[in-house]
């Protein structure tokens, strides 16, 4: 022993007391910090939800590049959506993630190499003859141990490809989500397109409504025409307005919508290209049979169902090599330094290179049936997939179908609602002219004043219903993402 000291007795009770009432007060904080609500009737408010709303407050929103005089068009919103999207970001990064899974699964494939250094003194008394002679033995060791698998039977295989084919399924994942954020920011860009027309309708109809409430306080006084007219032309009057700011708020609506589908906040003015500038098709050019071919091709959801099936198969060529031996090699060479000194003798120096080298066979021969039970487990997972592939492929036929068969309604309901706005444009006409030559009363003038706004309203959302039903069936096809396969990662 090199020495020994003893604290004075009021010394040791002082530090005695500082050390429980540490403890104690660090424990009484981890129980403050984790105590559960006191009852379920009121809302919890504990110690740590001020720093939480702190650090909360302290996640700042990513820069959005965009123009706030530029009006957008839809391929342009498309962009800024894939490049600010954070959707796009997690499935990327879960891509990411898996791929280094993948180059960790392939590493199996190398020895593994550990050096480590050590070095330490030893003093101690050591007893000759009828004496205690002081010793102290100074040690340097470097050792390096390898570690390799020769041959598993195709576990290491098995665990690789499965790695393999889940990199493969995030990245089809991540092109997914690229599909899903197009079509968001392409039925949102539709909607704000609907509801702006719509406010255009409603204006026009708003300004037909003043023009029938005009003629009829005209005829009333010059004695044509009755209060009860006028109060009716009135109401129609106030109705219109009422339409108008409901289509307004649905506006704003849209125009959040498309902004949270962009990836930034909703108050973020953004113009589009609007309703008049785009170009309606009249027919549909593509075949529901070639439709439905590219989608059971090329849908990334279906893919990425197929490489889990890859995945699950090579799980089950890992659970077969599990029945046989593994052989492994072992290596672990150390150099070694010692010295010594012992009381009244000089130093003493001695240095080697000891350590050894095995191959380890390891064999299971008895598991209860652990064995047996993963192999089943792997096959029936790989049913599963299978039969799930199966699902997806009826699924995404019935939706492409759908979404045909919706993109032809839409176009038969334009061409109706074309020929409707013609024939009640033409009908109000015809109606406020005769009233104000008095061959026509004025609830027929305000009648068709109606159809003609509902006529306009129709007509609005058959232009947009066709361009989303054409959306929605590049969506369900999968074609959305063909042409920005190309893209740059967000």
């Amino acid at each position: 022993m090199l020495g020994q000291s003893r604290l004075r007795p009021s010394v040791a009770r002082t530090v005695v007391r500082a050390a429980i009432a540490l403890f104690l007060s660090h424990g009484a904080t981890l129980a403050l910090a984790q105590r559960a609500p006191v009852s379920p009737d009121h809302a919890w408010h504990g110690l740590e939800e001020a720093r939480i709303e702190a650090a909360t407050r302290n996640f700042t929103e990513p820069r959005f590049n965009f123009d706030p005089a530029k009006t957008y068009s839809l391929a342009e919103l498309v962009d800024l959506a894939e490049s600010h999207n954070p959707e796009t970001r997690v499935a990327w990064e879960r891509a990411r993630s898996q791929v280094a899974a993948w180059g960790i699964a392939r590493s199996e494939l190398y020895p593994t190499l550990a050096a480590a250094a050590l070095s330490g003194v030893d003093r101690g008394q050591v007893y000759v003859g009828n004496r205690f002679f002081r010793q102290a033995i100074a040690d340097f060791q470097v050792a390096v141990n390898l570690n390799y698998t020769i041959f598993d039977f195709g576990a290491r295989a098995g665990r690789i490809n499965a790695a393999k084919a889940e990199a493969l399924a995030a990245n089809f994942a991540f092109n997914d989500t690229h599909r899903e954020v197009i079509y968001r920011v392409e039925q949102a860009y539709y909607q704000v397109l609907n509801a702006s027309g719509q406010e255009e309708a409603a204006r026009a109809n708003l300004s037909n409504a003043q023009a029938v409430q005009q003629a009829a306080e005209e005829r009333l006084n010059d004695g044509l025409a009755t209060l009860p007219d006028v109060l009716e032309a009135r109401s129609a009057t106030a109705q219109a307005e009422y339409e108008l700011q409901a289509v307004l708020g649905a506006e704003e609506i849209a125009h959040g919508n498309l902004a949270n589908a962009l990836g930034t906040i909703p108050q973020t003015a953004i113009h589009v290209q609007p309703l008049r500038e785009l170009t309606i098709p009249s027919a549909v050019d593509d075949t529901v049979n070639s439709a439905m071919d590219r989608a059971l091709t090329q849908r990334p959801d279906l893919l990425q169902r197929v490489a889990d099936v890859q995945a699950a198969k090579a799980r089950v060529k890992e659970a077969h090599a599990a029945y046989y031996p593994t052989l492994n090699f072992n290596a672990s060479p150390t150099a070694q330094s010692l010295y010594g000194l012992q009381q009244q003798l000089p130093w003493g120096q001695t240095a080697g290179l000891a350590g050894g080298m095995a191959l380890k066979l390891n064999w299971t021969a008895f598991d209860g049936g652990a064995r047996k039970n993963r192999l089943a487990r792997a096959e029936a997972i790989v049913h599963e997939a299978e039969v799930q592939i199966h699902a997806s492929r009826d699924q995404i036929a019935n939706e492409v179908w759908a979404a045909y068969s919706d993109l032809n309604t839409a176009l038969r309901q334009r061409e109706a609602a074309t020929a409707l706005l013609e024939t009640a444009d033409r009908s109000y006409d015809a109606a406020l002219e005769s009233y104000n030559y008095g061959l026509r009363n004025l609830l027929d003038v305000t009648a068709a004043q109606r159809t003609l706004a509902q006529a306009r309203s129709t007509d609005v959302l058959a232009r947009t219903q066709v361009l989303t039903t054409l959306a929605a069936l590049a969506f369900r096809a999968g074609d959305s993402i063909q042409s920005n396969a190309m893209k740059p990662r967000p």
